[in-house]
């Protein structure tokens, strides 16, 4: 068994995209047995990469889902299972025999978690749909952009990964909670649309304070502030300058050789067109590094923008150990962190069907069985 706080707890995967499997891999991350199921024949799976960091540490079993035989196996999977994820459109997993009903008759005690663009109900439960869609109706992606131009796509971070995966990974873990209590599973409903909107729940509250006035861009926290923003430097990189109260601010004049009887008022919106120009001018006087050297030491809330294949080499993610490399890719670690039962490494991902054979063998599938199914197609 792996080491981490979810030791011991049996996860079924359903094969899908990005925001389920994520899910799964948090799961799997803190020491979950995740049992991926892919289908039958790897050559026709295309919803993944090789290598995929969303696929590591877990197994991964190869099983016809539309005949009835591989139905079963899946469903014993699930008579051992304490959460089952699937990442369909509404009604998939059901016409499949594999919907919340089919499930908990095998087994009343497993968190059924399932994750959707629009949720399972509303009017737009079974239209398609991506992170984009969902955030945009959700008022996540409007906000994020320059004054004056579109709103931009924040790669597909808020609906799929954030207000997707990891919002069903905390139901799953709340549910099992209430599990303690009652003895019984349920069906978690996360929706990438409501998690994108959970995103949004300080602006809401900023909006009706007074404190998020303008449109985009023109605010404090998306770049209208000149003291919250990005600055090019000299190199052509860039800076994130975030010194927002008076003593960061403070320090951040003196990191730049500034004079502060001289500088507009900095919370002055009236203000912010002059000091970001004289921001801007100071900044782009140095290179990023040299920039990074002299506000080290400081709380100036001056830090180098970096790109992801960057940041593994920063020095604090270095002696923090924020991401390791699995299987000859640099990718994020685990997070978060605990001192009793710290998680393992994640081993790489595995050939999707790898491990067939020892899972059914578990579930009681003898040699002659699998021959069998294996034979006709109904497995890997």
């Amino acid at each position: 068994m792996k080491s981490g706080p979810l030791r011991g707890l049996r996860v079924v995967e359903l094969a899908g995209l990005a925001p389920a499997p994520f899910a799964a891999t948090l799961l799997a991350d803190l020491g979950a047995d995740v049992v991926r199921v892919d289908r039958a024949k790897p050559g026709a799976d295309v919803l993944g990469i090789a290598g995929d960091p969303l696929m590591r540490g877990r197994r991964t079993i190869g099983v016809d889902t539309k005949r009835p035989e591989g139905v079963e196996v899946v469903l014993r999977l699930a008579e051992r299972a304490d959460v089952f994820i699937e990442g369909f459109r509404p009604g998939v997993a059901e016409r499949m025999g594999l919907g919340p009903e089919d499930v908990h008759a095998r087994n009343p005690r497993v968190v059924y978690g399932r994750l959707t663009g629009w949720g399972q109900d509303g009017p737009l439960a079974t239209a398609a749909g991506h992170d984009i869609n969902y955030a945009g109706i959700a008022g996540a992606l409007e906000p994020v952009g320059r004054a004056g131009e579109r709103p931009v796509p924040p790669l597909n971070l808020l609906a799929d990964f954030a207000g997707g995966g990891m919002l069903l990974a905390l139901g799953i873990l709340a549910a099992l909670h209430e599990r303690t209590g009652s003895g019984r599973g349920q069906v978690v409903d996360a929706a990438m649309v409501d998690g994108a909107a959970l995103l949004t729940t300080q602006l809401h509250g900023m909006r009706a304070a007074g404190m998020w006035p303008g449109e985009r861009g023109t605010n404090f926290l998306d770049g209208g502030a000149p003291f919250y923003d990005t600055y090019e430097t000299a190199d052509g990189k860039y800076v994130a300058v975030g010194a927002i109260e008076m003593r960061f601010w403070a320090d951040l004049v003196k990191v730049l050789d500034l004079a502060d009887e001289d500088l507009p008022v900095h919370v002055n919106p009236a203000e912010w067109p002059r000091l970001r120009e004289i921001l801007a001018e100071a900044i782009g006087k140095h290179t990023r590094d040299e920039l990074v050297a002299r506000a080290e030491g400081t709380d100036a809330c001056l830090t180098p923008v970096l790109s992801p294949w960057e940041a593994a080499e920063h020095p604090h993610n270095a002696a923090r150990g924020t991401f390791v490399d699995i299987g000859g890719v640099v990718q994020p670690a685990p997070a978060p962190r605990f001192d009793r039962t710290p998680p393992d490494v994640p081993e790489p991902p595995h050939e999707k069907g790898a491990d067939t054979a020892e899972v059914l063998a578990e579930l009681g599938y003898d040699a002659p069985t699998l021959d069998s199914l294996r034979a006709s197609a109904v497995i890997a």
